[in-house]
């Protein structure tokens, strides 16, 4: 039995997260890349997020060419990069981590 993939609403619902959180690596990695260096030890970590949401753009592209091959008559340019108004928003928790104690983000 062949699969037949998402429907299209899921596709635009899928989109919106994948975009939101890209936008939010790439947001991220600059930071790093403003706070450490770019080259040795230090910049591993801005150099895996740079990997990340490379991977993200890509899987992005390869779910676009989906969702006009399965959704031909609905499909739009759109779908998996909407506008920055229809993407999902990250949200980051007033306290970081899970202890309770701990002092509200940046304090």
């Amino acid at each position: 039995m062949t699969k037949r993939g998402l429907p299209h609403p899921e596709h635009l619902r899928l989109g919106q997260i994948l975009s939101g959180v890209r936008a939010q690596l790439h947001h991220e990695w600059v930071a790093l890349l403003n706070a450490y260096p770019r080259t040795g030890e230090r910049a591993l970590p801005a150099k895996h997020l740079e990997v990340a949401w490379q991977a993200l753009d890509a899987a992005r592209k390869e779910l676009e060419h989906l969702v006009h091959e399965e959704h031909p008559a609905v499909a739009e340019v759109y779908d998996y990069s909407p506008y920055e108004e229809h993407r999902a928003e990250v949200r980051v928790p007033m306290k970081p981590g899970s202890s309770g104690g701990r002092a509200p983000f940046g304090q």
